[in-house]
């Protein structure tokens, strides 16, 4: 059976749970986006800048992130809208996908998801959109993983 999630508008409280939220702020004045978390004291912080592809909805799920070590934080260089989804732990590993949210964010709006969070791999809504991507990084395995889900999750307006 396919569970359909719609996703909601972007909020600091509802996304508190997985990281934090940054809106653009007037001009002349400017926000922290962050804080940037770091378990491996070694390794480097990297910004990448990074083009993620447009998507249409409904979206199947099929593949979820997380990068154990580190925060990482994206900031849109844009308008464009992009989808969030992420999920908690399950009780016997990888993301619990049948607790999972998604959320809307807008070009005016930057995350920072916390360490050991997991996440869909940056999607960006109708049309591709261009965004700073801080993260640590050493080029180990630790710095990220990769693990398909289960067909049964759609993600849909």
């Amino acid at each position: 059976m396919t569970r359909i999630l719609h996703p909601v508008p972007l909020t600091e409280a509802a996304f508190a749970p997985f990281g934090t939220v940054a809106t653009l702020p007037a001009a002349g004045q400017r926000v922290i986006v962050g804080p940037p978390e770091n378990a491996r004291p070694a390794v480097p912080p990297r910004l990448v800048w990074s083009r993620a592809r447009a998507a249409t909805l409904p979206l199947a799920v099929t593949t979820m992130e997380r990068h154990a070590c580190s925060s990482q934080s994206f900031v849109p260089m844009g308008e464009a809208r992009w989808l969030i989804l992420v999920a908690p732990h399950a009780p016997g590993g990888g993301p619990d996908m049948a607790r999972a949210a998604a959320f809307l964010a807008d070009g005016t709006q930057a995350i920072t998801y916390r360490p050991d969070t997991w996440h869909h791999p940056l999607t960006a809504v109708s049309e591709g959109a261009s965004f700073a991507v801080l993260t640590f990084l050493d080029g180990s395995k630790e710095d990220e993983e990769f693990v398909a889900v289960p067909v049964g999750l759609t993600v849909a307006l």
